[in-house]
């Protein structure tokens, strides 16, 4: 065949769920197979050690798609603690062995050790989660092509793999990702490792490290010459390089250094041009082999002290944090998911994304790959400090593991060997500085030795700042230490101390609705200088602790902390935390217990009024938000005007109230708040109609209800539904006062409950599906799923009010929009 015709003839099946192996046919000889198999597969909650043991016990198996997690609604449940154990998964799988040909099974991720048996022997396994791994099965198949597919997972408390137990996220257990199945011939492609050591405006060198299996089946003599043929081609799909190689040497690594490819279309987060590698394998003139990689043309740097560049121009990292979770799934999110959540930042202005606290699904780092943010990925060593062998070693595995699967995304800037090291040592002497700043020292050495053109970096070990290339610090101004206005003077302080800085890791907890005319800033007994946070907070005066959990305060917080970022000659960039509100055991006491509420958007994804800031300082589609769409309960003196700000990036904003205008205001960046789009409103008693006008059509409304009278104590609960749009019905409980007014400053949790038929939505760590929550401004809501006929009553209680009901008849209410109250008692 001619090698042309041949490279071309390449197959990379990506076929849905649910086909047999032996469907994925094509012309070319099936020289590499692969899709995925999510689908068919039992699970069950059994810690049998393996498949003989788990058959003899009696396993309520149950039906489920891959990803998959046991954890999906435990860890957010009002029960302490979530299941920490093992589980199978069992697949029936239609695959006779073929001549010549090798199968494996690919598992994404597998939290955190997995043992993977075929047909009841054991073909492999793994030791460690958030990392893919590959099992050969070939030589464990039924020659009938009938085979059973068992696989134990296990996320067991085990103090020799990181992460920490201590760390402040969930450690979700179960198949947390795709599983594919792949067939390639004897002698394939196991690595191709593409790297870009030379890159400018005018030219740009790349070199492909690839790596065989297999060649020791060869007799090369009678079969030919092995031979690699590279192609570049461009994001139109035209060839821009390309190299032939032969002779290659068994068992050694093969480098190619492609042409010269000449003014290359740079890779930034505002133009992320890609471009695609293929590489055909031959034998003589037969193709055993084809696979493609993303390659993109970036180079960096920072200033010592200073700016980082990108291609040679400044570029302000505009950053946030992900933890790989939802509402509803946990860490089993599908790959439309993971690339929505990334979509979304990009929407909101991110560049840059540290992925906290461990490497995360590969939609992930394609979604940035694409939509240019830059990441730092990171090792899973977070707390616990340094354990002994065992844990050394897994730990090194881990890192290799972590940058060979991931090398060739040209997202990826930094490796991080890790957050919070020393902190709560799992081990005796776990946190001895020489000790752990050796183990870091042979991490960044083999980082370096497998990567030289990364940077490594690590956050918050102050003994290894400068063993790494980056260095962040623990600044947490005006949340675990100090007020937010210390932050500029902090970062002249930090800037000074470390030759490459970057600040992970800023922010605070905001409760969605909850809202104040005069956000908390100060406490007593705060050292206003302070900005560090400690590992123990128990004596630590601090706003996590006693301030208000507003999102009128974290709105305040996060303006300020851009104004002085956007406006900071000389700076690198930062990372908020985080993203998305995500699950964690360390935090049974939040306003929604087990949820870590820094985020700028919910558990679900939908977004808070930080999000709005951000989208304001960072985003280029054009909007206005009004502050606040969860504020529309006010009260005030009369005569006594309230300030409201206006989120936007347009330069100019009307504001009206009732149809009267209040005045245009110019946006200056780095003037609070809103960078000047802010206005003393004067509003009436009663109903406010508030509207933004700006250029390009941008506009926003909201409606407040406003009293001139304060709400007196807090006398019952009342319990109100009405349908949603989902079909859904939300249960809202209000906290009103003996004249009926509600009370905006009771803010005690509110417990729901259900009898009768009907389905109350609880576990999401959301603001309206979660059982127990605090009220917001003397509100709470949960959401209802209704039955076609049937009646229920609707619970609200807590400890003042000790129980609130509401009787609902689902065939009565059907087609009323609202008002299904038909009964409704308060006792206190």
């Amino acid at each position: 065949m001619n090698l042309r015709l041949a490279f071309l003839l390449f197959i990379l099946v990506a076929i849905g769920d649910g086909v047999s192996a032996q469907s994925a046919t094509s012309a070319s000889g099936d020289v590499r197979v692969q899709y995925k198999i999510n689908d068919s597969w039992n699970y069950t909650p059994s810690t049998a050690k393996n498949p003989s043991e788990l058959a003899k016990g009696k396993n309520d198996w149950n039906a489920v798609s891959i990803p998959h997690t046991w954890n999906q609604w435990d860890v957010v449940d009002p029960i302490p603690g979530y299941r920490r154990s093992a589980g199978w998964y069992s697949r029936p799988l239609s695959l006779k062995p073929q001549a010549g040909k090798r199968h494996h099974l690919y598992f994404e991720g597998a939290n955190m050790t997995s043992d993977v048996f075929v047909n009841g022997k054991r073909a492999g396994g793994h030791v460690g989660g958030y990392v893919g791994f590959s099992v050969d099965i070939t030589d464990y198949l039924a020659p009938d092509g009938k085979n059973a597919i068992n696989v134990r997972v296990d996320n067991g408390y085990n103090p020799d793999l990181i992460p920490s137990q201590k760390a402040d996220f969930f450690i979700y257990g179960g198949l947390t990702r795709d599983v594919w199945l792949r067939t390639v011939n004897n002698v394939h492609l196991d690595q191709v490792a593409v790297s870009t050591p030379t890159v400018s405006a005018a030219s740009a060198q790349l070199t492909a490290t690839i790596e065989l299996a297999g060649v020791d089946q060869l007799d090369r003599p009678k079969q030919g010459k092995l031979k690699v043929w590279t192609r570049l081609r461009d994001a139109k799909g035209q060839v821009v390089s390309e190299q032939t190689t032969t002779d290659f040497k068994p068992n050694e690594a093969w480098e190619i250094s492609m042409p010269e490819i000449k003014n290359p279309k740079l890779w930034s987060p505002s133009a992320p041009n890609l471009y695609t590698l293929e590489t055909g394998l031959y034998l003589g003139e037969n193709l055993l082999d084809f696979k493609t990689e993303t390659v993109g043309f970036r180079w960096f740097r920072f200033d010592d002290y200073g700016a980082f560049y990108l291609n040679g121009e400044r570029l302000l990292l505009r950053g946030t944090h992900r933890h790989e979770e939802h509402a509803g799934l946990g860490a089993a999110m599908p790959d439309s998911m993971h690339y929505a959540d990334i979509q979304q930042m990009k929407d909101m202005g991110v560049n840059f994304l540290r992925l906290g606290h461990y490497p995360q699904d590969p939609e992930v780092y394609k979604a940035c790959n694409e939509l240019g943010i830059i990441v730092w990925d990171e090792l899973p060593w977070c707390r616990g400090g340094m354990g002994e062998e065992v844990w050394q070693s897994n730990t090194m595995r881990l890192l290799e593991e972590q940058i060979t699967q991931n090398y060739n995304h040209p997202s990826i800037l930094f490796w991080s060997l890790g957050n919070e090291i020393y902190w709560l040592p799992d081990f005796p002497g776990g946190d001895d500085e020489e000790k752990v700043k050796g183990f870091l020292r042979k991490l960044n050495d083999k980082a370096h030795e497998l990567d030289p053109q990364r940077m490594t970096a690590i956050r918050k070990y102050y003994a290894g700042s400068d063993l790494v290339d980056v260095f962040s610090p623990s600044i947490w101004s005006g949340w675990y230490a100090g007020v937010f206005t210390n932050y500029e003077a902090t970062l002249d302080k930090n800037q000074k101390l470390y030759k490459r800085f970057l600040h992970m890791e800023y922010g605070g907890s905001s409760h969605v609705g909850r809202h104040t005319e005069e956000p908390i800033t100060s406490v007593d007994g705060v050292e206003d200088a302070n900005w560090a946070e400690v590992s123990n907070q128990v004596d630590v005066k601090n706003m996590a602790k006693d301030g208000d959990w507003t999102e009128s305060y974290i709105v305040d917080l996060f303006d300020h902390y851009l104004s002085v970022t956007e406006t900071r000659e000389g700076f690198a960039g930062n990372a908020q935390w985080a993203f998305k509100d995500f699950g964690t055991p360390l935090r049974p006491e939040n306003a929604i217990p087990y949820m870590n509420q820094k985020g700028l958007v919910d558990r679900a994804g939908k977004p808070k009024d930080a999000y709005y800031v951000f989208k304001s300082y960072w985003s280029d589609d054009p909007f206005a938000y009004i502050e606040s769409h969860t504020w529309t309960e006010r009260a005030g003196p009369k005569g006594v005007p309230r300030e409201v700000a206006v989120y936007s990036n347009m330069d100019s904003i009307e504001l009206s109230l009732n149809g009267t205008s209040l005045g245009w205001r110019t946006r200056t960046l780095g003037k609070l708040p809103a960078g000047g789009l802010a206005w003393d409103v004067p509003f009436v008693e009663g109903k406010n109609t508030l509207v933004a006008r700006g250029p390009k059509g941008v506009s926003d409304q909201i409606e407040v209800n406003y009293s001139y009278s304060p709400a007196k104590t807090a006398n019952r609960i009342e319990l109100a539904a009405s349908k949603m749009a989902t079909g859904n019905i939300l249960i809202v409980a209000t906290a009103v006062d003996k004249n009926g007014q509600r009370v905006l400053n009771y803010e005690k949790p509110m417990y729901f409950d259900l009898n009768g038929t009907g389905e109350l939505l609880v576990n999401y760590g959301t603001p309206t599906r979660s059982q127990i929550i605090q009220m917001a401004n003397g509100r709470a809501a949960i959401e209802l799923v209704p039955t076609p006929t049937g009646t229920c009553t609707i619970e609200a209680r807590n400890q003042d009010f000790k129980g609130s009901y509401l009787n609902l008849d689902f065939s009565k209410a059907a087609g009323k929009p609202t008002g299904f109250q038909l009964g409704n008692t308060s006792t206190r």
